[in-house]
This record gives structure tokens, C-alpha cells and sequence, in this order.
């Protein structure tokens, strides 16, 4: 079965996949399937209104049109964000509280979240489970230690998934840094956000848009949060580091016990790069196949700061972002806002849930191993009431199967060939599982995947970067 669409209903719980006979298929399905999602990539809106203001709420483009500002320019991205970081208001917007698959873009919420819990020089073996992650990596070794900032530097410079889980590692455990992320986006009010993995990687741990989330407007909320810690403005603004390694032999030789090698930022919108965007403060961008491309940035120009946040995007979403840059910049003090930016929640609420409750665990997260397991299933009467259907549904038909009725005979007089009669023994088919590296076989549900949108990456003459 094929995940539904993303939608900002609330947080979905992983349910187990249950394999039935196609006895009344269409009321089987009917009874499986998850709500209807109206056309586009999010769901309706819940009741109430959203994080932000009113006008939030709202799937399509949100704008309050103002004399002498420019239309906002037109993109290829399923939802985005333009707000005023200095006054937290927002100016324009696109879906903004559409769930989406994050991708690497996650990556700010795993650094504004462990960014002032570890001591930068802190020295960090990584296990060899962490060196051995899917997708992009600085190429760590379990055999060295390495500290803590030069893990930082190479997760937010070259989205170094062997680093996202070696942090993770370093503080406490897979387990307790998704439970402390979640932790940390409900204290900023990032409603729209589940975390199961702190690096974004999602097919490769068995994850889908309705287990791992994010949202345009949460995510400038973690960009936000992320650039008040200095150490944290280090390493988002870096173009170049040299990354330590053992050494090489012929470093051996002059008796050199670190070597190391040049990492690069992928972030084309810093001073340099080839989108260069003068007064660039900082971002990340992620892609994967099924997330696409997400970027989160901010920028500050003339004494003022705009953030602004793309996602689920067929294009450069740097070229993308750089449009919305100046289009917020042009129109901040000019058009009325559609909404504002949600202040952090309560500190103090915060530390005690980090310290003595573990934080907040999603339904479907990563072990310790970085598997993928089920933490608990939410089952509410209409799931339980399908469930007993389908068991009525199943005893029926075994009951049929012992005491077959009489077939008729094949020919004129008959109702068609012999044997001809639909079969029913064939399983409910859910698709092809997919497998992550860790979870040692099927995962808890089908990724999203919509064959509507192009799943290609973009093509600007240049590497495509995210979690992959």
C-alpha cells in the first residue's frame, strides 16, 4: 500500500501492515486506507487555528497584496516561507504548515538541539555502525577520535550523515537524541514536526512522510533558534575546513600523528560559492529522492535579517531561495504580514523533559543500532473497529475455503468456463517493502511516492546534496 500524501492533521502513528485476503477488496481497502487527502501534497486544515496566525492555515499562497511591491516569484516548490527574522513577522508564504520529508534541512534541528549540549571539545569515537550510514559522509573512522566541533562543522558544511550519528552517539545514544529533537521542536512550537533520524535519511531507515516530518514554517523556526549560539554560526558560514584523518604513510614518515583533507560547504548561496547571495548569514539544503529539494537560509542586508525556507522543490532550491530573498527584503515594511514567527516555549519545561523524561519519542524511531522500530501504536476505534472487520472478513472466507460451494459446469449452459470463478485466495497486495540498512529487513511502510512530480534531481552543473 502506497503512503497517503502528506497532510498536517497531526502526528501519525507507524501501524503494523497486516496482509488480508482480497474478500471485498474495495471495503478491505477502504477500511486500511488512511483518511482521504484532498488534491495537493498536504491534507485539509485541522481545526483551529495553526501556529502563526489564521491566515497560516491556508495550502495554497498566502499573501496580502500591498501597492508598489513586486508579485512573488514563481517556483517549482511544494511549499515555502518568507518572514522578517528581526521582527518574526511573516511576509508571504506557500503551505507553509504542509508536512513534508525533510531531508538533510533536518540537520539544523539535530544542531540547534545538541549544538549547546556538547562541549566542542569534547573528543568522540564514532562505532562503527555510525562510519558505515548511508548516504553522504566526511568519512569517518571508528579507530581515531574526533571532536566535537569537527563533527559540527562537517554535518553542517557537507551534510556528513557519519557525523549526524556520531553526535547522536556522543550524546547518549540514537534513541535519546530523536526523543531530545522532538523535545526541542515542540519548545519552539514546531507543531508540524516529527524527527525519527538525525541526519533526514528516510527510505534508508524505513521512513516515510507520515513517520519522519517537517514544515517551511518550522523549519526557519529551527534555522532561527540554531543561529543565536555563535559556535553554531561558525559552522554554517564556513566555505572550507580541514577535516582530521589518520594520517597517510607518507605523513607517517615525517612522523605526523593527524593527517586530514579539505572539506567544502554545499551551501552555493555563502560569499564564493556559485550562487554567492551578498549578506548570507547561513542554511542547509537537503534532497533525497522522496523529500526532494528543502533549503533553509538567512541573510541580513542593510541592517535588516530575512529567513526563508523551500521545500519539496524540482529545481535549485539555492537559485529558488535567492528569489525569495529578494523579494523579502524588497517587500519587508511594505506588506502587511500574513502571520508571525511562534516564540520558544518554556525553558525550564524544556530542561526537565531533556533531563529526566528522555524527551518525546515518536511512534516509529531509530534504536540504538539505528534500526528502525516501533516505540507504540496509537489505535483509536476506527482502526480497531476495521481491525474486527477484517477478522469477520478473513473468518468467512477460510470457512468457504473448507466447504467450497458447488461450481458450475463450464459451456452454454453454465456461468463460464470452469475455473474460471474470480479467486480470492490471492494476499492484499501493499507493494514492495523497502529496507534501511539497519532494520535487518522490511520496514514498517512504503515511503512516499507520488509519480506526478519528477523525482530527478536537479541539474545546475554541480553535486546534489541532502541526506543522500
Amino acid at each position: 500500500m502506497r503512503a497517503g500524501r502528506q497532510g498536517r492533521t497531526g502526528v501519525r502513528r507507524a501501524v503494523p501492515v497486516i496482509t488480508v485476503p482480497m474478500i471485498a477488496p474495495l471495503a478491505a481497502a477502504c477500511l486500511l486506507a488512511p483518511p482521504a487527502a484532498a488534491a495537493g501534497p498536504a491534507a485539509a486544515a485541522p481545526h483551529g487555528d495553526p501556529v502563526g496566525g489564521p491566515q497560516l492555515a491556508s495550502r495554497g499562497i498566502v499573501l496580502n497584496t500591498a501597492p508598489g511591491v513586486a508579485a512573488l516569484p514563481k517556483l517549482k516548490f511544494s511549499s515555502y516561507l518568507v518572514a522578517d527574522a528581526d521582527t518574526g513577522e511573516v511576509l508571504a508564504a506557500k503551505d507553509p504548515h504542509g508536512q513534508y520529508l525533510p531531508a538533510s534541512t533536518l540537520k539544523t534541528l539535530t544542531s540547534a538541539t545538541l549544538v549547546t549540549k556538547l562541549d566542542p571539545n569534547r573528543l568522540v569515537q564514532p562505532s562503527q555502525k555510525a562510519c558505515d550510514v548511508e548516504g553522504t559522509k566526511v568519512g569517518l573512522t571508528p579507530s581515531m577520535k574526533y571532536k566535537v566541533s569537527d563533527l559540527f562543522h562537517a554535518l553542517m558544511m557537507m551534510s556528513a550523515n557519519d557525523a549526524a550519528v556520531t553526535l547522536a552517539e556522543a550524546n547518549g545514544g540514537m534513541r535519546k537524541t530523536i526523543a531530545d529533537m522532538n523535545t526541542e521542536a515542540k519548545y519552539l512550537h514546531a507543531d508540524d514536526t516529527l524527527a525519527a533520524s538525525p541526519n533526514g535519511l528516510d527510505v534508508d531507515y524505513g521512513l516515510n512522510v507520515h513517520t519522519q516530518h517537517t514544515s517551511a514554517y518550522d523549519l526557519v523556526l529551527f534555522l532561527r533558534e540554531a543561529m543565536k549560539s555563535p559556535q553554531f554560526r561558525t559552522y554554517v558560514q564556513a566555505t572550507q575546513f580541514h577535516f582530521p584523518a589518520p594520517p597517510t604513510k607518507k605523513e607517517k614518515k615525517k612522523h605526523k600523528k593527524v593527517g586530514g583533507y579539505p572539506i567544502f560547504t554545499h551551501n552555493k548561496l555563502l560569499p564564493g560559492q556559485k550562487y554567492g547571495y551578498r549578506g548570507m548569514l547561513g542554511g542547509k539544503n537537503g534532497y533525497t529522492v522522496h523529500a526532494q529539494q528543502t533549503y533553509v537560509a538567512e541573510a541580513r542586508r542593510d541592517g535588516h535579517t530575512i529567513i526563508v525556507s523551500v521545500m519539496h522543490g524540482e529545481t535549485s532550491p539555492f537559485q529558488a531561495a535567492a528569489k525569495l530573498l529578494d523579494w523579502g527584503f524588497a517587500a519587508r515594511g511594505k506588506v502587511q504580514p500574513v502571520g508571525t514567527l511562534a516564540a520558544p516555549g518554556n525553558a525550564q519545561a524544556k530542561k526537565h523533559a531533556d533531563g529526566e523524561s528522555g524527551g518525546v519519542l515518536p511512534g516509529t524511531s531509530l534504536d540504538s543500532s539505528g534500526g528502525s522500530s516501533a516505540l507504540g501504536y496509537e489505535i483509536g476505534g476506527g482502526t480497531l473497529g476495521a481491525l474486527l472487520a477484517i477478522g469477520v472478513l478473513f473468518a468467512v472466507y477460510r470457512r468457504r475455503r473448507r466447504h467450497p460451494a458447488p461450481r458450475p459446469a463450464g459451456g452454454p449452459g453454465g456461468s463460464g468456463p470452469a475455473g474460471s470463478a474470480r479467486d480470492y485466495g490471492a494476499p492484499y497486495d501493499h507493494g514492495p517493502a523497502n529496507e534501511g540498512p539497519y532494520n535487518g529487513g522490511r520496514s514498517h511502510s512504503e515511503p512516499y511516492n507520488d509519480a506526478s512530480y519528477n523525482e530527478a534531481p536537479y541539474d545546475d552543473g554541480s553535486y546534489n546534496d541532502g541526506a543522500r
